[in-house]
């Protein structure tokens, strides 16, 4: 009887091991992957940005010198990050208005909207650099297709890119385009909400408006929450668009955080100074992460949970 008790535990113990192998090997090329490239870049960036390394050389550390540089002896840092905190507010606030507003009339039960909805997400996924290029021909203030439909209508359209009081509101008009795929995210949200409760609400006399501010934002406010933080993390890195139709110009009208850092550690060389740039960063994007997820307990309501 112990005998058999005995064979049954090791049995158990045995049949243990081999998952846990099996989930240690099963995990270990992300883990390696992750350590290789990800947390051993980090760290090493990390280090970098503590001294004065150019491109192909190790430098000297420097402490923080670095970091106090960028308040006390370089004009473009504070330029570049108000840049991107223009570009950043105003594209995400708009952006998610309109792919909401976008996704509920997507949401609607009528014949033929699926080409509709794939006609608003295809421009998400075609390549950046080729969009890029389009929407500097249409932003042209000789030959553009914007300036000749303002045109026609007896305006006379700026230079969109040449005029610093218009190359901002241009890049950001531009970023509108790749909101599918936040409208598909927003649709995935509407169609999870239970059509009782607009039934419920209607019976009672609720209009659309009602129905809207008191079911379908608290509801898809999970869905806002996701997409409001990778909103922060995709404003905060814009670097293409500005950089291929302006090249941060006119007047650094539209010169971004990234394009700074990347002009400081791959044009300058000044890699120990780009990695510092780097990291205040990462600081910036993970505080304003935070702060919206700290918050997001007034605001976010999850209806399997107890509030």
């Amino acid at each position: 009887m112990a005998t058999a008790q005995t064979g049954r535990t090791g049995t158990r113990l045995n049949m243990s091991r081999r998952s846990t192998l099996n989930f240690h090997l099963y995990t270990s090329p992300w883990v390696i992957g992750f350590l290789v490239f990800t947390l051993g870049p980090m760290v090493y960036s990390l280090y970098l940005s503590f001294t004065d390394a150019k491109m192909g050389s190790g430098g000297n550390f420097v402490g923080f010198k670095n970091y106090a540089a960028m308040f006390t002896n370089d004009d473009l840092f504070f330029k570049s990050l108000g840049n991107t905190a223009v570009y950043a507010v105003v594209s995400i606030a708009l952006g998610l208005l309109f792919s909401f507003l976008l996704a509920c009339l997507l949401n609607c039960r009528l014949k033929g909207v699926g080409i509709f909805r794939t006609l608003y997400y295809i421009p998400s996924v075609i390549s950046g650099v080729s969009t890029i290029l389009l929407w500097g021909w249409i932003f042209n203030p000789s030959y553009g297709l914007l300036n000749y439909s303002l045109s026609l209508m007896g305006i006379e359209g700026p230079g969109w890119l040449s005029d610093p009081h218009w190359a901002m509101s241009a890049v950001i008009f531009m970023s509108f385009w790749s909101i599918g795929g936040n409208i598909v995210i927003f649709l995935a949200g509407l169609q999870d909400i239970p059509q009782e409760l607009y039934e419920c609400a209607a019976l009672d006399g609720a209009g659309i408006v009602a129905r809207t501010v008191r079911i379908t934002v608290p509801m898809i406010s999970p869905v806002l929450l996701f997409n409001l933080i990778m909103g922060i993390i995709g404003g905060l890195q814009v670097f293409n668009q500005p950089y291929i139709l302006t090249q941060g110009g006119p007047n650094h009208a539209t010169y971004t955080y990234v394009m700074h850092l990347f002009a400081n550690a791959f044009q300058y060389f000044k890699v120990g100074y780009g990695t510092s740039l780097a990291w205040i960063l990462f600081l910036i994007t993970l505080l304003l992460s935070m702060i919206v997820i700290r918050t997001s307990n007034y605001w976010v309501f999850y209806s399997g949970g107890d509030d």
